[in-house]
Parts: C-alpha cells; structure tokens; sequence
C-alpha cells in the first residue's frame, strides 16, 4: 500500500518552531518532486513548498520564505517542513504530496499546483495561537 505518514503537527506559540515529517511506505520518494501544501478554514489549498527531483530547485511561496525550509532524506525515504518563527497566519491542516510525473519525463521542475501529485499525506494540523 502506497501512503505517507505524517506527523509533527501541533500546537504552537507566535514565534515558536515546529517540524513536520512524511514518511513513505510503498513507494520511493527519489526521482519524485515533492511538496507541502496547507489549507486554512474556508481557504483553497495553498502550495506553500516543493522540490524538484531532477536538480533539487526549491520553490516557496513568499508567505513563507525565508521561514520554512523543505527537505528529504533518502534514506529514510522522509520528507519534512522545518517551520521556524511561526505567525497565526500559518494555522492550517498542512499536507505533503509527492508527484511522480518526472519519472516519466514531465514536471522537471516542481510545481505548487496540487493537481499535479499523486500520493498525498492525510495532514496534520498546526495550531500557532498564544
């Protein structure tokens, strides 16, 4: 069975930091671009990160740049969102993603467009609130 499995969500103060990790089962994540959306009450999915397999370019939306930092680990085959100096406005369910279409030539770089991926983690919710 194909799935991730996330976790490191949380609640938070203004300020505060959190990790959030998706670990793959079922599938590798190399030659995979990867990314990290969030979805906010009565909001769209936001495209907030992601990583292009083929040269390891980075995308961030300016809502969080500089903030967040997007990595993977291929041994582990684990993916994370480093979340420093956390705002109210990044409360949302937060989920990874991982799109195989670079591995058939498509997609080499990464997009923030959630229908571009195909395995998605079940979310996990970050509460920043004092």
């Amino acid at each position: 069975q194909r799935q991730f499995v996330e976790s490191g969500g949380g609640l938070v103060q203004p300020g505060g930091s959190l990790r959030l990790s998706c670990a793959a089962s079922g599938f590798s994540l190399d030659y995979l671009n990867i990314g990290w959306f969030r979805q906010a009450p009565g909001k769209d999915h936001e495209g907030i990160s992601c990583e292009s397999s083929s040269d390891g370019s980075i995308y961030y939306a300016d809502s969080v740049k500089g903030r967040f930092t997007i990595s993977r680990d291929s041994a582990k085959n684990t993916m994370y969102l480093q979340m420093n100096s956390l705002e109210p406005e990044d409360t949302a369910v937060y989920y990874c993603a991982a799109d195989t279409s670079p591995t058939i030539g498509r997609n080499l770089v990464c997009t923030e467009d959630p229908d571009e991926y195909h395995y998605w983690g079940h979310g996990t919710q970050v509460t920043v609130s004092s």
